[in-house]
């Protein structure tokens, strides 16, 4: 165990919550956040949960002229069994970690984070939704707060955790979506930020997704930024295709994000006995797949959605109907035992699910 200890101040005015049926995402906050702060003297020190509250900083903090700051997002789920539980936390608080690497910032406890998200969420558990579908979003998130102009690390920091009811990602059942294929904009390159949580890789990816959702398109799919043709992520998830009988995800490349949820497939898969592989693929290849009655399948995978089928793909003036806009074998079968697995009702086999509390 961690040698921290926690404060906790309690709201004493508490929010009315939203009802379970009637939530969307990332619009209400429960009672409490958690912050710790840092400074190089006392390393991360002040742990502390707190009423919901807006954060005061100074205008030039480091923060909001050169974007140092990295997040992570995971759930709570609760059971049938009225236990609230989360999905592979180690890996989201491992990932923070990388991204803190990438960003300059010092690395937080991994094992004190979890246990701060788990007494943050026991507090707050009655935020927990049971409407089908819906969970506890978790925004662990570290930012820079030095009031500096210089171009350098911040010698201060915050980390700060907030909690959000969500509801079901679908709200008429899982059902494929609409992508266009990304020509112009990059997400990210090698030696970049792509593969690190920082807010700057949403930040640049804006425009493209304006773009593309006034032409009717739910998300865009990255190509490289190199050479623009190899397939990279759809939207902010990682993508899948079911080619000929085998499943193929591009593989991690200094540019692509490593998905929670993107291990959890390869290790479904893999449980299976499904074929699986991670390699480079070009859209070139892909449409060649297309053309040839090859490409069967073609999902995304991320925390909000865990599986999102892909029914079409336009790329330069080309329509590619995937499985005939249906979701596909696999991902359904994907979809409903992460979310199984999650929600309690499926048998844990990898333990990636951790006890929060008991009603």
């Amino acid at each position: 165990m961690s040698e921290y200890t926690i404060t906790y101040i309690k709201n004493e005015n508490p929010k009315e919550k939203p009802q379970s049926d009637q939530l969307s995402f990332g619009k209400y906050f429960t009672d409490h956040m958690f912050i710790q702060d840092y400074n190089p003297e006392r390393g991360w020190h002040n742990q502390r949960i707190v009423p919901y509250q807006p954060l005061t900083l100074d205008p030039a903090a480091i923060v909001f002229h050169y974007g140092q700051t990295v997040f992570e997002g995971l759930k709570a789920y609760r059971t049938k069994r009225n236990n609230i539980q989360l999905f592979r936390p180690d890996k989201n608080m491992e990932r923070l970690n990388r991204s803190n690497d990438r960003l300059c910032i010092p690395q937080i406890d991994e094992e004190f984070a979890i246990d701060a998200i788990k007494h943050l969420v026991h507090i707050d558990q009655d935020w927990v939704p049971n409407a089908p579908g819906t969970s506890l979003y978790i925004r662990p998130f570290v930012i820079s707060t030095e009031p500096y102009l210089g171009v350098s690390p911040s010698a201060t920091y915050q980390f700060i955790v907030i909690l959000s009811p969500v509801g079901a990602y679908y709200e008429a059942g899982i059902n494929p979506v609409k992508i266009a294929v990304e020509n112009q904009f990059v997400r990210a390159v090698k030696g970049g930020t792509g593969e690190a949580k920082t807010a700057g890789n949403y930040a640049s990816s804006l425009k493209a997704q304006e773009i593309v959702s006034k032409e009717g398109y739910a998300q865009v799919l990255w190509l490289d930024g190199v050479e623009k043709k190899y397939i990279e992520e759809v939207g902010s998830m990682n993508v899948f295709f079911k080619i000929n009988g085998e499943i193929v995800t591009p593989e991690l490349n200094g540019s692509i994000l490593e998905g929670v949820t993107r291990n959890s497939v390869i290790q479904m898969l893999n449980h299976w006995g499904l074929p699986v592989k991670e390699s480079k693929i070009t859209m070139e290849e892909l449409y060649q797949h297309y053309q040839n009655g090859e490409l069967e399948e073609a999902f995304g995978s991320g925390t909000a959605a865990v599986i999102s089928p892909i029914g079409e793909l336009a790329w330069e003036g080309k329509k590619m109907v995937i499985n005939d806009s249906k979701t596909g074998p696999i991902a359904k079968r994907l979809y409903e035992t992460l979310t199984g697995i999650q929600y309690g009702t499926e048998d844990d086999l990898f333990n990636w699910t951790t006890k929060v509390s008991y009603k």
